[in-house]
């Protein structure tokens, strides 16, 4: 199952590759927001993530909610995560 995983911004890398770090679930690594440089992001905006690349921005309150409705899910969660950490964008 694919699924994303709420980020929060929590600095920038590398504005010429899109280069973002976000603390995911307590983890920071290193996404791709080249996908949303057109409507902007800012330190401690929250993003939607898929293996390593933010798909969409997204509140707080709808990150609290998905993450509670994700961490239900029990093992696809733990996969998508699991995705999320072992990815390695540079």
């Amino acid at each position: 199952m694919c699924l994303g995983v709420p980020g929060q911004i929590v600095e920038f890398l590398d504005d010429t590759h899109h280069l973002a770090k976000a603390e995911i679930s307590g983890v920071r690594r290193a996404i791709n927001v080249g996908l949303l440089v057109p409507d902007g992001l800012e330190v401690g905006d929250w993003v939607l993530i898929h293996v390593g690349f933010a798909l969409s921005k997204i509140d707080e309150a709808e990150a609290r909610r998905t993450t509670e409705f994700l961490k239900a899910l029990g093992s696809d969660y733990d996969d998508e995560l699991r995705q999320v950490m072992d990815s390695r964008i540079e």
